[in-house]
Formats: C-alpha cells, structure tokens, sequence
C-alpha cells in the first residue's frame, strides 16, 4: 500500500471483486437512488453516483489503486443495492444478478471483515475524498 491506495488485488479475491463491480452495475438498472441517498453514500448526487459508479466498476477491473473513501464508497453502495428493496435491487437481486441472496451476504460479510481496516476512517461519516 502507497499514500493511502490499495489494489482490489491487495485486499480481496477475484469472486470478491466481481461481486463488489456487479454491485455497483446495479445503480445503473434496476436501482432507483434519490440525490439525498446518493449524497449520503459520499456522491455529489444521483447523476454523480451513477457515473463513479462507472469508474469504480473500471478500476476495480483493472486492479488500479483506491483510496479509502472510493473503498467505503464502494463499499456502502453495494450493501445497499443488496438490501434495500426501496433504494437499490432487494428483492430483485437474484433476478437482475443471478446470485442468490444467502451466498452474496456471506461474501459480503468477507469483504466487509477484509476491507475494515482499510474503510475504518468513514465508520459512522459520509465517505468524501
């Protein structure tokens, strides 16, 4: 780790990964986020959201470097997109992803536990740079 930034490679696996990116795809579908939610999440607002969104999906794919704030951006927003029924996919999920709830919230909370010492700083804050 160099100032603050950490690979994907550095933190999680592969399957790790493609779930956190098919997470975050998922703002761009089916995902109904207000400008107050997104800002919560650390985004300048829903058209924000949506298109680092994009940039986090590429970076992750591409194993580049993040800082902590886009790791508990990312974070965040794929915890949502999970659960909420009224913001992001919820009972959806299965559909729009093909991944069953039970085996993505025991991946989920993998990623949480290797990702805490990186995203601790924005426990309880609004992620921002």
């Amino acid at each position: 780790m160099s100032h603050g930034m950490v690979r994907a490679s550095e933190l999680v696996t592969e399957s790790e990964v493609a779930l956190l990116r098919r997470a975050l795809l998922e703002w761009g579908g089916p995902a109904r986020c207000s400008d107050q939610l997104a800002v919560g999440m650390g985004f300048d607002g829903r058209e924000d959201l949506l298109q680092q969104c994009g940039r986090l999906r590429n970076a992750l794919g591409q194993d580049a470097p993040l800082g902590a704030a886009d790791w508990a951006r990312t974070l965040l927003a794929a915890e949502i997109v999970f659960v909420s029924d009224l913001a992001g996919s919820g009972v959806e999920w299965r559909t729009t992803t093909g991944r069953d709830d039970e085996s993505t919230i025991r991946t989920l909370r993998v990623i949480q536990r290797k990702l805490a010492r990186v995203v601790s700083p924005y426990y309880g804050k609004t992620p921002s740079a």
